[in-house]
């Protein structure tokens, strides 16, 4: 992985991106729905903005976190929604102003993190990096979810390597949300990067295989597409039966995308 000054960076411009897409948009615009059930544009942008927040004070006031924690575990899996919904109902251009703010002071709570600090999450600990790369992946996944409601095709970066390592490194998480006990085999994972290089996790003589696009595979893994719709190829039924409920991101199962839904 990229050190975290590069991460800050590429975290910098993920959200510039999106930026980009909701900035000019009407408040009736921002009420736009989402392919996400229930979440409008609105809520998209409140999602992020709530989650940067509280990574901020979990980079800075780890006993403030731990309080946080403490409210939210009897309501663990409505907690984020309900936080989002609710920051989602502010004016649209206070909503902007204040993500803007909060993204700003949580690259640079995170770069004067001291080397080797471990910082609370609602899962285990994470590095500064391991958390602005969460950070990348959620902004990204979430933009898409804009992207898409908008009718937007987005010109996929190299930003795209941290989603996809990510998803790998979360590939037993995603059999642990649905019951399932993960493969002890590696996987192979081969990506096509928009560049035209190669992307590699995993052996290279491993027998579960997954390869194609590495826009697909991020598509995948963060439940935007359903698998079928895109160009992702596998070897071994282990590696396609992932494919069915890959998921880079915390919490329960998503609901994910229904098959042909952006054809």
């Amino acid at each position: 992985m990229a050190d975290l000054a590069a991460l800050l960076d590429d975290f910098a411009a993920e959200c510039a991106d999106l930026e980009n897409l909701v900035a000019p948009l009407s408040a009736a615009q921002w009420k736009t729905p989402t392919p996400a059930p229930r979440w409008d544009i609105a809520t998209q942008i409140a999602h992020l903005t709530w989650t940067d927040e509280v990574s901020i004070i979990a980079a800075t006031d780890g006993e403030r976190f731990t309080a946080l924690l403490t409210e939210a575990a009897p309501k663990m899996f409505t907690f984020v929604d309900e936080a989002a919904e609710e920051l989602a109902q502010i004016p649209p251009a206070e909503l902007l102003a204040r993500w803007q703010h909060g993204r700003a002071e949580l690259a640079a709570a995170l770069a004067a993190v001291p080397a080797g600090t471990k910082l609370p999450w609602f899962g285990p600990p994470m590095s500064p990096a391991s958390m602005i790369s969460a950070r990348i992946m959620e902004t990204w996944a979430h933009g898409q979810d804009v992207a898409d409601a908008l009718g937007v095709t987005r010109t996929p970066t190299a930003r795209l390597r941290t989603v996809a390592h990510i998803s790998v490194r979360t590939r037993n998480f995603a059999y642990t949300v649905h019951g399932e006990s993960g493969p002890a085999e590696e996987f192979r994972v081969e990506l096509t990067a928009p560049d035209g290089s190669l992307w590699t996790w995993g052996p290279e003589d491993a027998t579960q295989r997954v390869t194609g696009p590495a826009l697909d595979f991020c598509l995948v893994t963060t439940q935007r597409r359903h698998r079928a719709d895109t160009a992702l190829t596998t070897e071994g039924p282990d590696a396609e039966h992932w494919l069915t409920i890959a998921q880079a991101f915390a919490g329960p199962p998503g609901e994910g995308r229904i098959e042909g839904q952006f054809a």
